[in-house]
């Protein structure tokens, strides 16, 4: 069959699909994209010759459609990915954050960036970059680092090979990320005759590796010797669909169990065994529970330093780890025991060989009150943030999603926030991306019609990226966008403060003749730009018209905007952990020197090894 190479790129992926407990569906759904001359001609011809059988969505902003493919994904459990198409320079180089943020936080997606003409009859093209000591260059090899399978198209003969361990990379949970095939611009153009079978159906079978049998035995032994015992859920938990298997295991054990971000709704909030969240953004309880734990059962987590407090939440001397995971990188972490293998086979297998049951040796009712106090605490002239999440989390259904991923909002959250549902909690703290709040909703939409998606953005959030705020419209996908103004970087002023930088430039306001940020506020109207983007806005100062707006809001058919102001020094709980930002060694400002006393106070507390070997 004789197509262009972009033709045959994109009918090989209408016939992907992917099985996991016999259930088979499209590998590859869908296709966002941005055209330019880089492959307007190319993947953007091929897509309008089958838009019949790959549908495609006009996005506005590059970054932004990466989100969006990491959000779907997410929400599918990594078993359907989205493809993105960008142009070549600026274009392609817009996604970059995007595979930042999908290898990090382990989500397949799939990026088609165009790129210079494998020719080079014309070279240097318009956006190619050039470099003295070497010629086969171009901007898109920065995906390199931060794609989990890198390859490059020169010749039409190469395809098939590219796209096969594409596919491959796409459907291994093992090495979950971005996948870049980069595209010359020419090379999408031009014609080949293809083996038939490239287009035959094809089916990648998702595997649950089960634990090796050894690698089981030695786990029973080390969690049956434990006295205080502690599991932490993460996302491989979603990913495995393996929150019923964990809630069986927590009833069979008695073991607690806290969460990560990316695990949090692995266990509902009002479960028994369910401690909430461990870490520098954790509660309390989960917290001194972690701190006297001799055996931590890590459950699909990568142990980023916020889980761990920065190597100082787990201080039992003899504590030990038991890491299930299906990738090698994250079970061997801490010298844990490694059993490498799918959290829902490991957890049947756990359940099935464990023979005790653990006392309960901790109480939720005092931080259950904490956390109603945050949630109703009345704060005024203006509310507080947590007041704000406390009225969503209490007028949000169960199947609702909340969308966050950067700013003060993730550590409020993850502390205070009450999972109702396992896929209700959706923050993104791998790469904490400000800017992906809004087009992570819109995929998260797309994977799941049936639920209402809630993005939560700061300001500074919002004016960084907005735009698929439009493709939403455009597309007629319903988003609950909640803006909280508080008028600059509450996380990063609070932590300047903490460091003694005294929220130095953290602040959106007039520059005065001090030569500060520290003027009146900037007349800056968020609000109307949301609805200049074509969204229903709705206007509120109280939490009262807070929770008002939130049944509007999820009544309508269309995108609606809700806009508050909150206090930026209003408190929020302590969780009563730590986590490493370094102090300047030396300062002339007393409130540096101060802090630099309070880090090192702290930093005597760090364990670089945490576990160690039996």
């Amino acid at each position: 069959m004789k197509l262009t190479v972009a033709q045959a790129l994109v009918r090989f992926l209408t016939v992907q699909y992917s099985e996991r407990d016999g259930i088979e569906q499209r590998l590859i759904p869908g296709v966002f994209g941005i055209f330019g001359h880089g492959n307007v001609a190319g993947v953007g011809q091929a897509l309008l010759e089958l838009q019949d059988e790959m549908p495609y969505h006009l996005a506005r902003n590059e970054q932004g459609m990466v989100h969006a493919a990491v959000g779907f994904s997410r929400m599918r459990n990594r078993t359907q990915v989205l493809a993105c198409t960008a142009s070549i320079g600026p274009g392609s180089t817009n996604m970059l954050t995007g595979a930042a943020l999908a290898t990090t936080n382990r989500i397949p997606v799939l990026l088609l960036p165009s790129d210079v003409f494998a020719t080079r009859v014309a070279t240097p093209v318009l956006q190619e970059l050039e470099r003295p000591d070497v010629g086969d260059v171009s901007v898109n090899d920065a995906f390199r680092p931060l794609s989990v399978f890198f390859d490059r198209v020169w010749r039409p003969e190469q395809l098939p090979s590219a796209l096969l361990g594409a596919m491959r990379a796409l459907t291994d949970p093992a090495t979950a990320g971005a996948v870049t095939l980069a595209l010359p611009q020419d090379v999408q153009a031009e014609a080949y005759d293809w083996p038939d079978e490239l287009f035959a159906k094809r089916v990648w079978h998702i595997a649950r590796p089960v634990p090796e049998p050894a690698a089981l035995a030695r786990a029973i032994e080390i969690i049956r010797s434990a006295e205080a015992p502690l599991v932490v859920a993460g996302g491989g938990v979603h990913y495995s669909e393996a929150t019923d298997a964990l809630r069986r295991f927590a009833e069979a054990t008695g073991i607690p169990v806290g969460d990560t971000q990316a695990g949090k709704g692995a266990l509902l909030w009002d479960h028994p065994q369910a401690v909430g969240g461990v870490g520098a953004t954790g509660s309390p309880v989960a917290n001194a529970l972690a701190r006297e734990a001799d055996v931590v059962i890590g459950i699909g987590t990568r142990w980023s330093d916020f889980t761990t407090a920065s190597r100082t939440v787990f201080q039992n001397p003899d504590v030990q780890f038991v890491n299930i995971n299906v990738a090698a990188l994250d079970a061997a972490k801490h010298a844990g025991e490694m059993v490498v293998a799918d959290a829902r086979a490991a957890l049947d297998a756990l359940t099935d060989a464990l023979d005790r049951r653990w006392p309960q040796r901790w109480d939720t009712a005092a931080w259950n009150g904490v956390v109603d106090a945050a949630f109703h605490a009345g704060h005024e002239p203006l509310p507080a943030q947590t007041e704000v999440l406390g009225a969503l989390n209490e007028e949000m259904d169960a199947r609702d999603v909340v969308v966050q991923a950067a700013g003060s909002m993730p550590g409020d959250l993850q502390m205070l926030w009450r999972a109702r549902d396992a896929k209700q909690y959706h923050v993104e703290y791998a790469y904490s991306c400000m800017g992906y709040e809004i087009a992570g909703a819109l995929g998260i939409k797309m994977a799941a019609p049936d639920r209402e998606v809630f993005a939560l953005v700061g300001d500074g959030s919002y004016l960084m990226m907005a735009q698929e705020l439009v493709t939403a419209v455009s597309e007629g996908i319903k988003l609950n966008v909640v803006i909280v103004q508080n008028h600059g970087f509450a996380s990063i002023g609070a932590l300047s403060e903490s460091v003694g930088s005294q929220r130095f430039g953290t602040r959106y306001r007039y520059r005065t003749e001090s030569g500060q940020f520290d003027g009146d506020v900037l007349p800056v109207d968020l609000a109307a730009n949301a609805a200049s983007l074509g969204a229903d806005v709705i206007r509120v100062r109280t939490i009262a018209e807070f929770r008002e707006a939130i049944g509007r809001s999820r009544a309508a058919t269309r995108t609606t905007v809700i806009h508050i102001e909150t206090d930026p020094l209003a408190p929020s709980p302590d969780n009563e952990t730590w986590w490493d930002v370094p102090v300047a060694e030396v300062a002339q400002l007393d409130s540096t020197t101060q802090a630099r006393k309070t880090y090192e106070t702290h930093k005597a507390d760090q364990r670089p090894l945490i576990g160690r070997k039996p």
